[in-house]
């Protein structure tokens, strides 16, 4: 059977972890600050949500990339 997955590098896992997580940071940031009315806290939650979730996104997708689910052969 021939593989029809195409060959991604992980270069590209990498760049789409980060400008994932800059984006939904960034989200986070504004819903943060506006329930708590105070942008330190957005700021905050924001900075450690960051960097916890840079690795766990990476996996994940890293874990998508190998799984075969949805891909018709």
């Amino acid at each position: 059977m021939v593989n029809t997955k195409r060959k991604i590098d992980r270069k590209r896992h990498i760049a789409k972890t980060f400008t994932w997580r800059i984006t939904a940071t960034v989200t986070t940031m504004i819903v943060a600050w506006m329930v708590t009315g105070d942008p330190t806290v957005g700021l905050f939650v924001g900075g450690i949500e960051f960097f916890v979730k840079i690795p766990i996104y990476y996996f994940h997708e890293r874990i998508w990339y190998v799984s075969d689910f949805g891909i018709k052969k």
